[in-house]
This record gives structure tokens, sequence and C-alpha cells, in this order.
């Protein structure tokens, strides 16, 4: 099999494997679960040998593999179905379809008594297929369909659970808001297209770095940013991730780690010459990198859903990403986005072990729970890990990542990279640093609350499915030691180093170790508060299925526990060390309302008007210009009586009046 064949099979399988799900999924149940996992571990595998054929990106002297035929010859700008896989594809693709594979193996225990088991596994192959299909893809209206692709299977994923509102809702707001930000997206390729003459990435890629400058650089950065804010969850079209947690946990996991939301960074840095181009665009990128670190790491802060802590934890991680990019280095970017993919894959499967468990998503009633760690040992050993890998504690794979980053951002700052304004590299900076210390107080607050609880002891329901358990342990494996192929992965990447700076090292670890030490004892202060009577009963009943005690629990909790900004736990570490802020912050900073208050009154309002005129106005002149002829049809109808007499005497009335009339008109009356 030629390199090219195995890399065009990557994408296709998952595709194969979701058309045969949809088609065979009630007619042979059997055949759901084998449809599920193996076509998707077959593109693991064969992303796996692409990768290790290709041994290395450009920045390791190989060239990118590349293969291209019309799709169609549209007159102006051709369309290409075409490949190009360099380091950067060839490693984001065994993410997607390792978290893929983890996700579809643990689904088939997490989701085993599901009725809707066989759409979902169909639409996360779909999902899939569409993620990879943007990652390999160099032409971008191909690349646009697999955006596209993925925007649907969100919807249909994240509204699983459709009895529940909150599934209804948040499906519905993923598709509007990031459909919000994929119409200037497509305007953006279709300038970009016209200023170049090609869709081809590798093509614009080639252009841009040989000096040739784009007519309107600034204007198309901008126009393609917003599409990126929209899929990769960043300020301000950031609000759907958050609600997007009412789905499945394993499709939290898919979206979180793999596809959806790294879809956003990775175009970026493909197209990364695209921003360079323009001081402005970066300048924007950085700051809205600095506002999404810093606002969802203070958000997490004050969340008591456990998912909802770590959504808000990949839109901060997310931001470090596009941080990265206004520094102009994807290398970091993408190292960044992998391990991400890791640690944060982890995190979601895990929680949803810790939901199932506990009976509820609930921190502040996990902290008035004993021994849930020592009911789920899988899950403990393999979160604490991840979460010390999103704190970026070394030697664990954020702390490499993350420090990567900040590095290119000090790069930045000092002056010492060419097209990058120096307030740029500040920015990244500044922001990553506080970034950093939130980001270690969120997840030891998670780890505190969820797992040192204290009160009645956890139900016992028995041990996770094996399956749940060994994706678990798959992905520690990552989680803990990704970090260390930093001296590698230049050669796969650009050539750029990615070994951690003193200076960034020293500063962000102790700010994860301060950030720690403070949650520590924000929580010692708290911890016996804990004893007061819970906020509410578990709603969700523990032996029950995994995915069914979820769905219960996304259903009841704000019913037991009320709003999460009006729930006044006095045993959460967050709400004390946030004071005043913390109400603010649980609800993300309003912003929610803001767009309610701009947007959607005045469309709902815009729309009532709408509808009143075209009731009241448009339907009036519609039923006159029924009614008329129908008043007139009637009174020729009563004419019609078929009295021959009735006629003849009509006919000499009319002759009669016609006489009269020709003889006042003679006679000049």
């Amino acid at each position: 099999m030629t390199t090219t064949t195995a890399a065009v099979l990557v994408p296709l399988l998952p595709f194969l494997g979701a058309a045969a799900g949809l088609l065979l999924g009630r007619r042979a149940p059997g055949f759901v679960r084998p449809l599920a996992v193996l076509p998707t571990l077959a593109a693991a595998a064969l992303a796996v040998l692409v990768a290790v054929r290709q041994g290395g990106g450009a920045g390791g002297g190989t060239a990118p593999l590349t293969a291209a035929t019309r799709l169609a010859d549209t007159g102006s700008v051709p369309v290409d179905l075409s490949l190009h896989i360099d380091g950067f594809a060839a490693l984001v693709a065994i993410l997607v379809t390792v978290v893929a594979c983890g996700v579809q193996i643990y689904s088939t225990g997490y989701l085993r008594d599901d009725p809707r088991y066989p759409s979902y596994a169909a639409l996360v192959s779909l999902f899939t297929a569409a993620m990879l299909l943007v990652v390999y893809s160099d032409d971008l209206i191909v690349l646009l369909v697999g955006w596209e692709v993925m925007g649907i299977c969100s919807y249909f994923l994240v509204g699983h659970y459709w009895e529940t509102a909150a599934a209804r809702s948040a499906s519905l707001k993923a598709f509007l808001v990031t459909k919000l930000g994929d119409v200037p997206f497509l305007i953006g390729i279709l300038a970009l297209a016209d200023d170049t003459g090609t869709f081809r990435i590798s093509e614009i890629h080639t252009r841009l770095t040989a000096g040739v400058p784009l007519d309107h650089p600034t204007l198309i950065a901008l126009l393609l940013l917003a599409g990126v804010a929209g899929k990769s969850a960043q300020f301000p079209l950031h609000t759907w991730l958050p609600d997007a947690m009412a789905g499945p946990t394993p499709v939290s996991a898919l979206i979180h780690a793999a596809t959806m939301v790294a879809a956003g960074v990775y175009v970026v840095a493909r197209l990364l010459p695209v921003f360079a181009s323009s001081a402005a665009a970066l300048a924007v990128l950085a700051a809205m990198a600095a506002v999404t670190m810093v606002g969802s790491a203070l958000a997490a802060l004050a969340q008591d859903d456990i998912k909802r802590v770590l959504a808000y934890s990949t839109v901060g991680q997310l931001g470090y990403m596009t941080g990265a990019l206004a520094v102009d280095d994807r290398g970091a970017a993408v190292f960044h986005l992998i391990a991400h993919g890791a640690f944060k894959a982890l995190l979601f499967l895990g929680a949803g072990v810790v939901i199932h468990a506990a009976g509820t998503n609930s921190l502040a009633a996990m902290s008035r729970m004993s021994g849930l760690a020592q009911r789920i040992p899988d899950a403990f050993w393999t979160m604490t890990v991840a979460l010390l890998a999103l704190a970026a504690v070394p030697p664990f794979a954020g702390f490499f990542s993350k420090e990567a980053v900040l590095g290119a951002a000090e790069h930045a700052a000092t002056g010492h990279t060419s097209g990058v304004p120096a307030g740029v590299g500040w920015t990244v900076l500044l922001a990553g640093l506080l970034t950093a210390l939130l980001t270690a107080a969120y997840a030891a607050r998670l780890w505190l609350l969820a797992f040192r609880g204290r009160g009645e002891p956890a139900p016992d329901h028995g041990r996770q499915p094996v399956a749940m358990n060994a994706v678990l342990w798959a992905l520690f494996l990552p989680t803990a030691a990704f970090g260390l192929a930093y001296g590698t992965l230049p050669d796969w990447f650009d050539g750029e180093s990615l070994t951690p700076a003193l200076g960034t090292s020293v500063l962000g670890t102790g700010l994860a170790l301060a950030g720690v030490l403070v949650m520590y004892g924000a929580w010692r202060h708290t911890s016996a508060r804990a004893a007061r009577a819970p906020l509410g009963a578990v709603a969700a009943h523990p032996d029950a299925a995994d995915a069914v005690s979820e769905a219960e629990a996304i259903a009841t909790h704000e019913a037991a526990y009320g709003s999460i900004a009006g729930a006044r736990d006095p045993a959460d570490p967050g709400r004390l060390l946030l004071g005043p802020l913390h109400r603010h912050a649980a609800v993300g900073f309003h912003l929610d309302a803001v767009y309610g208050a701009l947007f959607v009154r005045p469309v709902r309002a815009a729309a009532r008007l709408v509808r009143f005129l075209d009731r009241e106005v448009v339907e009036t002149y519609v039923r006159g210009a029924g009614g008329a002829p129908r008043l007139l049809g009637a009174a020729v109808r009563r004419a019609q009586t078929g009295n021959v007499q009735t006629y003849l005497g009509a006919l000499l009335a009319g002759s009669l009046v016609l006489a009269v009339a020709a003889v006042l008109v003679a006679a000049g009356a």
C-alpha cells in the first residue's frame, strides 16, 4: 500500500463506518459496535503508518506528501481534491484518530444501554472523518466541507439527551454561534482566493513566504479569525462550549480534545503566514487570546458542575494556542494542541466515571461525600496526573507544551521575533503567566472537592467496565510522557526549538505551585463548613447505567441546587478566593445576557414585527385579492337562474336602455 493510498483511507474508513452504522444500526444491531470501533481503529493504525513513512516534517528535511485531482473547474479559481501531509498534519491526525478510538471504545461501556447508541456511534465516526478531512486537505473549499460537517455532527451529538431542555438549547446554541463565525470565515476564504488565485493552502503558504504580499491582509485575517473564534470557542464566541456539556461525556471528550475546537487552531496554524502579513491581525489575535485565557480561568474557578470546569479549562488552553500563533510560533501552538488533547480527553472521560459514581455532576455535592476516590481508583489516579498536566506541573506533558508557548511569547516580547510587535509578545506572556496561576488553582479545587470530600460514604456500585478503564490508562501514557518529546518534535514542525526556557519555566512553575498552595489553604479554611446541610439531594440513581446517571444529573442539577450563581456554598474555596467576583464569574461574566440584550431580544422583536406585518398587512391584501373575485362571482352566479323568461326580460330592458341613451345622444342632450 502506498503512503498516498493509506492517507486517503484515513478519513475514508470512519466515513464508511458511519454510513454503514446508520444503514445497519436498526436492522443488525450486533454489527453496531464493530462498525464503530474497527474502522476508527484501522484509521488510527494507518495514520501512524503515514506518520512513520513521512518520518518528520519540513523541519527534518522531509518533503510533505502531496496529491491532488481536479474536483471542479470553476472557470476562475479551481477546486481540487488534494492532500498535503507535513509533520503538523501527520501528528494531529494521530491525535484525532487515537482520541476517537478511545471515545468509541469508552462509549461501548458508557452507553451500553442507550437505545440511541447506533446513531450516536455513527455520528462520532462521521465527526472523526470530517476532522481528518480538515487535517489532511490542502484545498480550502474541501476543508470547509469537513468544517461544516463537524458543526452538524456537534448539533446532533450535543443534543443526544434531547429529552432534557438543557441538551436541546445547548445543541441549538452551539450550532448558531459557530455558524455566526462561519459566515465571515467563508467570505475570508473567498477573499483570500481572490487575492492569491488559488484555494490550495500549500500554494498560498509558498506565495506568502516568498514575499508576495496580499492586497487586503488585515481584512482577510480578521474574517478568517471570526470563524476560528466560533469553532475554537474564543472570546467573544466561546459561550456555546460550556453549555455543550449537556451532551454525553464521551462527546465532550471528542469535541474538546481532538475535533471541533482543535480545528480552528489547526487552520490558523496552516494559514499563519496570512495572519503574519498583518501586525494588526496579530494584535487582535493576541488580545483575543489574553482575554480568553484570563476570563475563562476565572469562570472555571466559580463553576459547580465538574464538566463546566473542564469546559472553561478548554477555552483557556485554546487561548494559549492562539497566543502562540499570535507570536508567530505554530510549532508551540500545535505542541500544546496535541498535549492538551491527550490530558483533556482523559479528564473528560474520567469525569464521566466520577459523575456516575457520585450520582451527580455537582462539586458541592461531591465535597459532602467521603471515599469517592477509593470507589473509582482508576479514574482517581489517572485524573490526578491529568490535572497535574493541566496545571503545568513538571514533568508531565502540559508543562513542556505550555512552557513552549510562554517561551515563544517571551522571545517575541524581547524583540527577537521579526514581524511581531513587542506589545503582542508582552500581552501573551503576562496573560499566560496569570492564567498559569489560575489554572493550577481551579485544577486543585476540582481535585479537592471531588476526591477529598467529607460526609456520607459515596455509593458503591462496583468497578467500571474494563473498556472504560482501559481507555483511561491508555490516555494516561501520553499525558504523562508526551512532553518529553520536545527535543524531537521540531523535526516534525518548522525546526524551531521547543525546549523550555529557564526564566518562564521558573516563573510558570512557581505560579502554578502558588495557585495550588493558595487553593489548598482556602479549602482547609472552608472544608469544615461542608458538614452543614447539603445544598440539595443527589437526584441521579447510582445503580443506573453511566449514561442514564449522567442524563439524570444534567436534568436535575438546576432543580436540586438552583442557579449556580445563587448556590451560596459556604464550603467552596473558589467563592472565598473570588469574593464579589464569584457571582459574575459563575455566569461567564454575563456575556450571554449581553448577547440576549443586544441580539436575541431585538431579533425576536423584529420577528414579531414581521409576523404582525405578514398577518395583518400582507395577508389583508391577499385576502382582498381573493375576496373581490369571489364576491363578483357570487353576483354573477345569482344572475344565472336558468329561467328563459328572466333572460328575455333582461335583454329587452337592456335594449330599451340603449335605445333611450341613443336618442338622447342624437338630440344633443
